[in-house]
């Protein structure tokens, strides 16, 4: 939701980049963090180069009841209204998203970098009384990546570059469980963990005159199944024999993406930027785990999506640059399919930012940027114990709005 891009991708991978709403991915070029975005921009880095910092996530999140009901076991057509409290902010607590890169050349033709991320991740508590408590919980998806890249310098003007990804997932997920009479005024609950760590790749081109910078880069998607636990407690009656712990699997397909990035020095002291990113989102399907030797499956069905930043930034002095951007972020969800668990919306940023350099060997950034998120209506139904006699549906039905501030600071080092 607000603290994301779309989907639950993090754009926040560079504090640099969030003072320019990510306009300069692909083709800046200036700080270390561009290893990320295209591997072979970072033949534009002399020296050996560290950087280190973080974003802190400021998000608020609102659901409002529109009518959520569940069907009664025995008498068809009956339904019965869920109520409960809207759930709180799910997004409470700050949320931090840290990173770290280094880049060094080796030649004066060949570089080697390395970067330590979380592209991916997802964390919401509702109130335990929320109304919409069958459906989502507590959510929790952390991705750590580690990337290991190299990049050639073909000539003055051109270089290439590339490398491998090690990336591991973990994932927490609970729910509410209705219980077989909606008499009854306490729930059950299912809890699912599971983790896995898959390699993957990326790749890039990169273009520049001096005055103009160009780069193409690539990130291979990540296919990561899940190993974990399924538990159920606290069904009661007809239902209680489900309740148990036994192993789990779920696969989890992340999105390849492509970013395509321009620069152009204006003046010697102002640059513009765009960049514009496509996800392979639709390789995202669902949320289906397996357990006890059933599966259950929550059709999610993204879509492919992309985003576009427009910046630029003005050396104020050798010591101060300042910079601003903004961009508009296409959400994956379809309508159809948007959950309280990861309550989506097109999203548009501002931000803004400078770097001041101490000295030639260090230079400090600070980053602000505000999201503006699409209120959205979520209508998902959902069937619990199919094919038995307690076979119900919960629909929840929600309006869903929010918005997210980002704080972002790094330092670089030169040597």
């Amino acid at each position: 939701m607000p603290a994301l891009a779309g989907g639950f991708y993090l754009q926040e991978q560079s504090p640099k980049e969030t003072g320019r709403a990510l306009s300069g991915a692909g083709a800046a070029a200036d700080d270390p963090s561009a290893i990320y975005f295209n591997p072979a921009a970072i033949t534009e880095l002399p020296g050996v180069q560290l950087s280190a910092g973080a974003v802190a996530l400021f998000a608020t999140a609102q659901q409002s009841n529109q009518g959520s009901n569940r069907t009664v076991p025995g008498f068809p057509g009956a339904t019965v209204p869920i109520t409960g409290n809207s759930g709180g902010n799910p997004f409470d607590k700050v949320i931090p998203v840290p990173s770290f890169y280094v880049t060094g050349q080796v030649t004066d033709r060949l570089w080697l970098g390395a970067g330590v991320n979380a592209p991916f991740g997802l964390k919401l508590d509702y109130d335990s009384g929320f109304f919409g408590r069958y459906e989502s919980l507590h959510t929790d998806l952390k991705a750590y990546n580690v990337q290991a890249s190299a990049a050639y310098k073909l000539d003055d003007h051109f270089s290439i570059g590339g490398g491998v990804d090690v990336q591991y997932v973990k994932v927490t997920l609970t729910n509410a469980l209705p219980q077989l009479s909606p008499l009854i005024t306490t729930d059950g609950l299912a809890r699912v963990t599971g983790k896995d760590w898959t390699l993957g790749w990326n790749a890039g081109f990169f273009y520049t005159n001096g005055d103009t910078n160009v780069g193409i880069s690539y990130r291979s998607g990540m296919g990561h199944r899940l190993t974990g636990t399924q538990t159920i407690s606290g069904l009661q009656g007809l239902l209680a024999p489900q309740n148990g712990s036994s192993d789990a699997t779920a696969p989890l397909e992340l999105p390849d993406i492509v970013t395509v990035g321009f620069m152009h020095r204006l003046t010697p002291s102002l640059r513009a930027m765009i960049s514009a990113r496509w996800y392979n989102w639709s390789v995202f399907k669902s949320i289906a785990i397996t357990a006890a030797g059933r599966t259950s499956v929550k059709e999610l069905d993204y879509k492919d999506s992309y985003s576009v930043s427009l910046g630029g930034e003005y050396d104020v002095s050798p010591a101060l640059t300042l910079r601003a951007g903004t961009m508009f972020d296409r959400s994956p969800t379809k309508p159809q399919h948007l959950t309280t668990r990861v309550p989506d919306g097109d999203r548009a940023w501002l931000s803004a930012g400078a770097t001041y350099n101490v000295s030639p060997a260090i230079g400090l950034n600070l980053s602000y940027a505000h999201n503006f998120v699409e209120k959205a209506n979520i209508i998902r139904p959902e069937s619990y114990y199919a094919g038995t006699p307690a076979a119900t549906t919960v629909t929840t039905l929600s309006r869903t709005s929010g918005n997210a501030d980002q704080i972002a600071a790094s330092v670089t080092a030169r040597f």
